[in-house]
């Protein structure tokens, strides 16, 4: 018999917005492929997603993106250990989509199904790799994990595979959704987020004082009285000004103190608990502005997923499937959708305490 080591590949699925997502990942860490269809086309005309719309964007493009992902990873479904397939939070149309293809493919394969937690997917994306890529540092526990995206903004603290607690999290809007606002109202378009980085590159931060809700006394973030304040600043402009509204500027200042907020809860958070690491993660992670200044004030390691793995993907539902699967998990066909999943509620699998010492290590340069 051969004694070539048999590679463990997980084949994973993403569906929970208006991103179809697939992709092979091999051994934990290598990303074999990386298929992504993005609808900010479809939905920019109504600055957000329309989640009628998107439902049925996944149904047509589901195939052809698994079948791209394959392609791309030179396999076949006979090559693939598991599926792994995100069944919540999100929007509950599309959320179905994704399960109940994941699970034609499970039950004509007969290969393990492996329901996701999307925030849980998020945080594993900082421990995988592009193929050829040099691989990153993994993460060592315990970690505060700051997830920040257009539906979530979530402080998190991770002793182990599995083990999370909810430090806190927004009380409004989420960072991602503040960015889209405001985006709107200097008329920069959707998304917001990338938008909003772009023209605050010329812009001066300190040119508005914006208000910082640094809450005491909790974890808790706000952005709703920095989004009214943005508001008025630019109605008053408007109204009282014959000069140009000044975008560059606002976009800067706004975002300088969604940083200012993002930032130091994280590092109090670290530096309270003795943290090893902090995983920043989720999409709007994949901010300049935000990498540089949490890197800079961390008295502890940042791991960030390098800039396709911050936004919705399947590969980090691969990766957070092939730890579930490792230590036992194997979801029935008949499990539904979790729209509003909190991460705190995840059920460890059956064998957690073995998954540290079976990851395997990154081969030898």
């Amino acid at each position: 018999m051969s004694s070539r080591k048999r590679h463990l590949r997980i084949l994973g699925l993403e569906s929970s917005c208006d991103e179809t997502a697939a992709s092979v990942l091999e051994d934990g860490r290598v990303i074999l492929s990386h298929v992504v269809a993005s609808q900010a086309d479809l939905h920019s005309r109504y600055g957000g997603v329309f989640p009628e719309m998107a439902s049925r964007q996944h149904l047509r493009t589901f195939y052809p993106v698994v079948e791209q992902a394959l392609k791309e990873a030179h396999v076949s479904l006979k090559d693939i250990d598991a599926l792994a397939v995100t069944r919540g939070p999100g929007l509950p149309g599309s959320l179905v989509v994704g399960v109940n293809f994941a699970k034609g493919l499970a039950l004509a394969t007969g290969l393990p199904l492996i329901g996701v937690h999307h925030l849980e997917a998020h945080i594993y994306a900082a421990w995988i790799h592009f193929e050829g890529a040099r691989p990153p540092q993994l993460p060592e526990f315990p970690l505060v994990i700051l997830i920040v995206s257009g539906g979530h903004t979530e402080l998190v603290w991770m002793e182990g595979h599995f083990r999370y607690r909810r430090l806190g999290g927004t009380r409004d809007d989420a960072a991602g959704e503040a960015f889209d606002k405001v985006a709107r109202m200097l008329g920069l378009g959707y998304p917001g987020g990338p938008a909003i980085e772009k023209v605050a590159q010329s812009g001066n931060p300190r040119a508005f004082s914006f208000p910082r809700a640094r809450l005491p006394g909790t974890w808790d973030f706000s952005f709703s009285g920095l989004k009214t304040a943005v508001l008025r600043t630019v109605e008053t402009w408007k109204r009282t000004r014959q000069d140009p509204l000044p975008v560059a500027d606002l976009a800067a200042s706004f975002q300088e103190a969604v940083v200012d907020m993002l930032v130091e809860k994280t590092v109090a958070a670290a530096l309270e608990y003795g943290a090893q690491g902090i995983v920043l993660t989720g999409g709007v992670s994949a901010n300049q502005r935000l990498r540089t200044r949490l890197k800079e004030a961390s008295p502890v390691p940042v791991y960030v997923p390098p800039l396709p793995l911050c936004t919705d993907n399947a590969s980090m539902v691969a990766a957070a499937g092939h730890y579930r699967f490792l230590a036992g998990q194997q979801d029935p066909l008949d499990f539904d959708v979790l729209p509003t999943w909190p991460l705190t509620e995840l059920t460890p699998p059956p064998h957690s305490e073995r998954v540290q010492m079976e990851v395997p290590a990154d081969k030898p340069k």
